[in-house]
């Protein structure tokens, strides 16, 4: 089934040559079902990029979603055509009276500063509380991760000594969650970040399950218990170039940036990428729809509590 999106979005074309099945608003209004509502609130600068990364992932299920997406009104991106956010983005303002499936809140690049000196704190704040009864699930990428773990639960990140930035294995700690169906026991993903979570102070927690770590790198994936809230330390819905992108602008800047870890082959820049972790960028969003969202969140989204 289709990602359904508004017509227009530049993701469209980019999707459709990958043969990723999109529809837009006019031809949905065409079929008798409901699709899954989804909100993206998108904090990451490459506005564009992450779009069409989320809904590659979103739109290989067999199920209908309708994707919208959310930016801050508290501050206002630098890296993107104006007009762009103006046709495909609300504001928090324009979606707090609706009931939602599911929300997704990427990752950002303000993860060295303390939580409360983010320029968009206090409306992430508002945010986090409106989804407790305005959305079923909620899934959290990389910063945003960190940021819910410390308001729901107040555990801290801490800084690393150097970028956790590279292609890592992680070992499924929970086999039996519905999020982890499907995972080999070992599996890859992407990392780009200054700062971690202690492991321990998330399983001390008796509200969440730990499902995936690393030993290289830490937490990857945990959820509570209810399954109303995943947090993912990765990006798993990275493309091939993006470790790269960011390798190319940091060398760019002059910074003392490491080659990604194994991501090009031989960990040589000169000899290509080498994507492992695909398959479970798709499984790990495909069961979160499933299982978090479609299965678990009623038809009717006024009932939503």
């Amino acid at each position: 089934m289709p990602v359904k999106i508004q017509a227009g979005l530049p993701a469209i074309r980019t999707l459709g040559r990958e043969n990723v099945f999109v529809m837009t608003e006019e031809r949905a209004l065409t079929q008798d079902i409901r699709p899954l509502r989804i909100l993206v609130l998108n904090l990451m600068p490459t506005k564009i990029t992450t779009e069409t990364q989320l809904l590659r992932v979103l739109g290989n299920t067999s199920l209908q979603v309708e994707v919208r997406f959310l930016k801050t009104g508290s501050y206002q991106s630098k890296n993107v055509d104006p007009q762009h956010l103006d046709s495909f983005y609300r504001t928090f303002d324009e979606v707090k009276e609706d009931r939602w499936d599911g929300l997704i809140i990427t990752g950002a690049p303000v993860e060295q500063l303390p939580f409360g000196q983010v320029n968009y704190w206090d409306e992430l704040v508002r945010i986090f509380e409106w989804a407790k009864t305005n959305v079923f699930s909620t899934f959290c990428i990389c910063w945003a991760a960190q940021a819910a773990l410390y308001y729901y639960y107040g555990i801290e990140k801490e800084p690393v000594d150097s970028k956790v930035f590279g292609v890592f294995e992680h070992y499924v700690s929970d086999s039996k969650n519905k999020l982890t169906r499907g995972f080999d026991d070992v599996f890859w993903a992407p990392h780009s970040r200054h700062t971690t979570i202690d492991v321990d102070a998330v399983k001390a927690c008796r509200s969440i399950d730990v499902l995936a770590d690393s030993p290289e790198v830490g937490l990857y994936l945990a959820a509570s218990t209810d399954g109303r809230l995943v947090f993912a330390t990765g990006h798993s819905e990275y493309d091939a170039e993006t470790l790269k992108a960011e390798f190319d602008r940091d060398i760019g800047k002059g910074l003392d940036i490491d080659v990604p870890a194994n991501y090009f082959v031989d960990d040589d820049p000169e000899k290509g990428i080498l994507v492992r972790w695909r398959a479970h960028a798709n499984l790990l969003f495909s069961n979160w729809l499933n299982y978090c969202v479609y299965q678990e969140t009623p038809y009717d989204l006024s009932e939503l509590r």
